[in-house]
């Protein structure tokens, strides 16, 4: 109905233009313009005053063209609204179209089915059933018989499958598709694999040309509420992982304990949220601290899972001055967790402040470091590994190592994150003359202010590209 009103609409004001066109030709043709039949006869002779010059009234032509086309199309546009009123928005017709007016403003699952509801069940009365193909889940389906009845769903899962096209179809009676309207008693519409199936007795009585307009808003509703159950799922997510980061920054010191004969700072940047990189630092007596500082193997959640169970390992062993076994009770901790992959490379070491030494384990950690002065300089004494990587391999027999300190000795230790930290070049950190110098030439200022100077090398000599890994490191300095 609609389409054939506009047609007739069309057909009335492209006449119009027509009789504009002709009066057009009227004001331009020349003085004593004659028409001739085929045998040569005059038939008609239009005659134009003299005084009527060709530039007048072709002005005059023009002018009465250009309203003529301006009236033909506001004429066509309000009589497209008007018919579109008459046709789409009213009858059984303006339902459907309610429906779309309202789906516009749907955004999430819950509005939808309330749009369902409201509309096509209370006031059309039709019978919805609305389903996932991809995994045959109801979402959705009123009360009625035929959209409970197990055979129903049954015959529409086997006859329209998740590869249906996009777009809307007519239902008869036994489920098939029919193309003609006056045969339908029910359509269903595809996006994807969400299908919308709508029965209604009196589906025939629809405007086809509203599907058109039923099935785009349809398109675009699955579109938005994916892209919003999207965005409120990373938002769920980041919230979880926010807490987990709080929850692990909870294993890490919330403040550097004030410890005589000892200036110590620390620094703690995870490459995401969470992290594999940990260290501790407990007072032991008033002479003896215990200072760790270690990495897991990996990235992201089982990384920090294992971080949180080294760290709480420690800090509930009852004799941390056993060293050794202090790292076996690591060891076992790792491999109870059954991750195969999962081990971690840590620095755990007791500073005796009365004694002046320092009696460690370093289970394969690479960069810690005593920077002592010396005559001519400071000099770097390593801390060398004395132990393989804790939690993936048998452990050999550990034999702690001890090395004398002296005042203003610094103990630096740090992540790996922080010596392979690479330039435009590609180039490591670690293996530059600029690292080790940078080390000795901040090693009289305090704990604070080396880490400051430390941290300040690694992001200048990164550049402006994205750290490849957490960066962890502590300073201590011996004041004797």
């Amino acid at each position: 109905m609609f389409k054939a009103q506009r047609r007739i609409l069309l057909c009335i004001t492209n006449l119009v233009a027509g009789l504009g066109f002709v009066v057009l030709t009227v004001f331009l043709v020349p003085e004593n313009l004659q028409l001739y039949d085929k045998y040569g006869y005059v038939i008609m002779t239009i005659n134009r005053a003299p005084e009527e010059t060709p530039l007048f009234a072709g002005i005059v032509g023009a002018v009465v063209f250009g309203l003529l086309l301006l009236v033909n199309v506001v004429a066509n546009r309000v009589g497209v609204q008007r018919i579109e009123k008459k046709t789409l928005r009213s009858h059984e017709t303006g339902i459907i179209s309610e429906f779309i007016d309202k789906l516009r403003f749907a955004y999430t699952v819950d509005d939808f089915i309330q749009v369902v509801q409201t509309v096509l069940e209370d006031k059309a009365d039709c019978s919805i059933l609305y389903v996932d193909r991809e995994s045959n889940y109801i979402i959705y389906n009123s009360s009625e018989r035929i959209v409970t009845d197990e055979k129903t769903t049954t015959k529409l899962e086997q006859n329209y499958p998740t590869t249906w096209a996009d777009g809307y179809y007519f239902l008869d009676e036994e489920l098939g598709v029919v193309s003609r309207l006056r045969d339908a008693r029910g359509f269903f519409l595809v996006a994807g694999t969400k299908h919308l199936y709508v029965f209604c007795r009196y589906t025939h009585e629809f405007d086809r040309e509203i599907y058109k307009q039923l099935i785009e808003e349809y398109k675009r509703f699955e579109s938005r509420s994916k892209t919003v159950a999207e965005l409120t799922e990373i938002s769920s997510l980041s919230q979880e992982w926010d807490a987990l980061a709080a929850t692990q920054r909870s294993f890490l010191p919330q403040q550097i304990p004030n410890i005589k004969g000892l200036d110590i700072d620390a620094y703690f940047r995870p490459l995401v949220n969470v992290s594999g990189d940990y260290y501790t630092i407990l007072p032991m007596d008033e002479d003896k601290t215990l200072v760790m500082l270690g990495d897991v193997s990996g990235k992201g959640l089982a990384a920090a899972l294992v971080m949180g169970l080294v760290m709480n390992t420690v800090k509930i062993i009852e004799n941390k001055e056993d060293l050794p076994g202090v790292v076996r009770a690591v060891d076992q901790a790792i491999k109870g967790m059954h991750l195969q992959d999962k081990y971690t490379v840590l620095f755990i070491g007791i500073i005796d402040t009365k004694k002046m030494t320092i009696k460690y384990i370093n289970a394969s950690m690479s960069d810690p470091i005593i920077v002592t002065r010396a005559p001519d300089g400071y000099k770097i004494k390593p801390l060398s590994s004395n132990c393989s990587v804790v939690g993936i391999i048998e452990l050999d027999d550990i034999q702690p190592a001890e090395q004398k300190l002296f005042r203003d000795d610094l103990i630096l230790m740090a992540s790996d994150g922080v010596s392979e930290v690479m330039n435009n070049d590609g180039v490591e950190l670690g293996d530059t003359e600029l690292y080790m110098n940078t080390i000795k030439n901040s090693a009289y200022k305090s704990a604070h202010h080396i880490v400051g100077d430390i941290v300040d090398l690694v992001l200048t000599y990164n550049g402006d590209k994205r750290l490849r890994d957490d960066v962890t490191m502590m300073a201590v300095k011996v004041e004797g």
